[in-house]
């Protein structure tokens, strides 16, 4: 069995914002689209455009409908469509690295990014069965077991220019809902995120640990203080004068009209 590191260098890992996330799917096809094209083998689609299309993504969104609890007042908000992204968590206690029979499945000790080496993978299963979020998918072509890789093979490429080092659903997410960074450094942005907005743990009763945070969504039902388009409804002038003054008088004296 493949054992843990006690420790890494750096923490890097998504906060996900859950308040922000328009469904779009747009982290999921560039998702699919960079690591069918860069690292391991391409990620495959059976039939994709017959009866019963299947195919490996890494990262998937899927949307719920949830009813808010009741507010201070005792009125029920109205129900909160909250779309939520999936992919792997990159835990401290990866449960998927230990039962791993081949010591494919790894956790990196210098920046934490859980990693499958597919030339050792045998496509057995049980880390897909171990994790508890789902986050693994067998890719039926290949043969082996796939998953997140916070595109390591893109954060790292010197060639890249440096705004685009980061993971393809972060840089191509346009809602700005997902960011990256190093959660081992109390500065970054994503432990600022974390801090300011209360990031949650994923299933934290399981005890793996995950990297990822998740912000959740801000309450909808709350009256404004202040009514945004009140500037715009005041009268411009309560005395009108010149040409203005004229049309008022006229359509006052028009038949139905206020004399």
């Amino acid at each position: 069995m493949t054992t843990l590191p006690t420790s890494t260098k750096k923490k890097l890992g998504l906060v996900i914002d859950l308040d922000t996330c328009v469904g779009c799917h747009a982290c999921v096809i560039s998702c699919k689209g960079w690591n069918t094209e860069n690292y391991g083998e391409p990620l495959s689609d059976q039939d994709p455009y017959g009866a019963n299309p299947s195919g490996t993504f890494l990262n998937r969104v899927h949307s719920y409908e949830v009813q808010p609890p009741n507010l201070k007042d005792g009125t029920t908000p109205a129900a909160q469509l909250i779309h939520f992204p999936k992919s792997c968590l990159h835990c401290d206690d990866a449960p998927c690295v230990t039962v791993c029979p081949t010591g494919a499945s790894y956790k990196r000790e210098e920046d934490g990014i859980v990693l499958v080496n597919e030339q050792d993978c045998i496509g057995c299963g049980l880390c897909a069965w171990a994790c508890p979020y789902g986050a693994r998918e067998m890719d039926a072509d290949a043969g082996v077991m796939k998953k997140c890789t916070l595109c390591v093979d893109r954060i790292y490429n010197e060639n890249l220019p440096e705004e685009d080092r980061e993971p393809a659903c972060v840089r191509t997410c346009p809602s700005n809902a997902r960011h990256f960074g190093d959660f081992a450094d109390p500065d970054s942005n994503v432990s600022i995120l974390t801090r300011e907005r209360g990031g949650m743990d994923l299933m934290p009763e399981q005890g793996t640990k995950p990297v990822n945070k998740y912000l959740p969504p801000r309450p909808k039902d709350v009256a404004p203080e202040f009514d945004v388009l009140a500037p715009y409804l005041e009268p411009i002038a309560q005395d009108a004068k010149g040409f203005v003054g004229w049309l008022d008088k006229a359509l006052n004296t028009m038949p139905g009209g206020a004399k």
